[in-house]
């Protein structure tokens, strides 16, 4: 995709300096981009990348002629979040300044409120596996900074609705939206200001560009009048080639949404049938996904940190039998936590986290419970039931349904803590 868009006649301030400012700030380097400011609202951060204490960060917003926001800031919560609104029309995103950075490639934008690291890994195994040369980056893992993009390279990039919400030029090949529920409201501020950001990956598209999506949301893309090619996504196409995937991660039913965009997406690149089929029986699945790392003596142990919605936990309730179900964390809102059709799935649920009242009133009277507050007292009471309950073939299931950030930095560093402890505990079974 082409750009015609010069950087260095502008002015940038990287607002946010984690991992998406970082790599912004390096970015902005490597194009020889001087005219840049950072900021953060740490202020060791701020020292860290040089900032000039001389400069004011009202003088600086009033200089730039764009604010790189890191996509964790959210408007109704930021320290300096009036003075970001006042100038909110000049605020972009990383995902931005890859879409005006003159470098030509192809896109393909996954969003939706799950499905989203998933369908990426599928999309970039498949283009892989079909010689595309591909990379991968986004709300995914690695900053889209990043990645050495060389010419006619396919990007398949995770989009979060925090970036879509300030995205101003984003403008994808291939735009797939896979499905919205109620996420990230408190950020957002509604559902509606959700759906909005979330349709913003069709706003710039033309009609030689693509959008896919769920059939539930046609109507809002059809009132929105956008100008890319339509591909509504039929769940019945794949299911009838399902039978042929011998991949248990993939062939799973909570898959189904995922792999039907992916097969749809192979047709639109012409990957035939027989290719798309070995290249699926090829895929391992995400860390933290689902993960099983360890059996033993009849245990399971399953790390489902990535689940951080009772939606995105439905999957492994349902698959499993005996499960000890470790529960907790920041509960999203409006999330429920519905366990009716896996009632009989699970044995016992051990909530962690500082959010207990909320997975406590969800779950009273429906199942058994003990609030265990942290990962270790989770697990170490876990092990003495299945001594004393005496049942065979149990699963110990890290599935929050909830945000980390209470009592860790993020999903991966909480499951790389469960596959630790479970590791350290699973020594001692006999």
């Amino acid at each position: 995709m082409s750009h015609n868009f010069n950087l260095k006649k502008f002015s940038f301030l990287v607002y946010g300096l984690g991992s998406t400012g970082s790599s912004v700030v390096k970015y902005l380097k490597k194009r020889k981009i001087r005219d840049f400011f950072v900021w953060d609202d740490n202020i060791e951060l701020r020292k860290k990348f040089g900032y000039n204490k001389k400069l004011k960060l009202d003088d600086i917003l009033k200089k730039v002629d764009y604010i790189i926001l890191s996509p964790g800031i959210s408007l109704k919560k930021a320290k300096h979040k009036n003075k970001l609104i006042k100038f909110g029309k000049k605020i972009i995103t990383d995902l931005d300044l890859l879409y005006l950075s003159n470098l030509k490639f192809k896109s393909i934008v996954v969003t939706g409120t799950n499905g989203k690291s998933t369908t990426c890994k599928i999309i970039a195994h498949l283009l892989k596996k079909n010689k595309f040369e591909v990379k991968l980056g986004g709300n995914i893992g690695t900053p889209i900074l990043n990645l050495k993009i060389k010419k006619d390279n396919f990007i398949v990039i995770e989009a979060s609705s925090f970036q879509l919400s300030h995205s101003k030029f984003i403008h994808p090949n291939y735009a797939i939206l896979l499905n919205i529920t109620n996420d990230h409201l408190d950020w957002h501020g509604s559902k509606i200001s959700y759906i909005k950001s979330k349709f913003k990956i069709f706003k710039l598209q033309k009609r030689k560009d693509f959008a896919l999506l769920n059939n539930k949301l046609l109507s809002i893309f059809k009132n929105k009048k956008f100008s890319s090619k339509l591909i509504s996504i039929n769940f019945e196409k794949y299911k009838k080639i399902k039978f042929k995937i011998r991949n248990y991660y993939l062939s799973s039913s909570i898959n189904d949404e995922n792999m039907s965009f992916a097969y749809a997406l192979s047709k639109l690149l012409k990957i035939n049938e027989s290719s798309f089929i070995k290249s699926m029986n090829s895929f391992v699945g995400l860390p933290h996904r689902h993960e099983i790392i360890l059996k033993k003596k009849g245990i399971t142990f399953i790390n489902d940190s990535k689940a951080t919605s009772f939606q995105a936990t439905k999957y492994a309730l349902a698959t499993n039998k005996n499960i000890y179900w470790i529960l907790g964390g920041l509960p999203k809102e409006k999330d429920k936590i519905d366990i009716k059709q896996f009632k009989n799935n699970i044995i016992k649920t051990y909530i962690i986290g500082k959010s207990t009242n909320f997975f406590k009133n969800q779950i009273k009277d429906k199942i058994k419970f003990v609030v265990s507050k942290n990962l270790k007292k989770a697990l170490s009471s876990v092990l003495k039931d299945i001594k004393n309950i005496k049942k065979t073939n149990n699963t110990i299931l890290l599935s929050p349904s909830a945000a980390s950030f209470d009592q860790f930095k993020n999903f991966e560093n909480r499951g790389n803590e469960f596959k630790r402890l479970s590791k350290l505990y699973a020594k001692e079974i006999i």
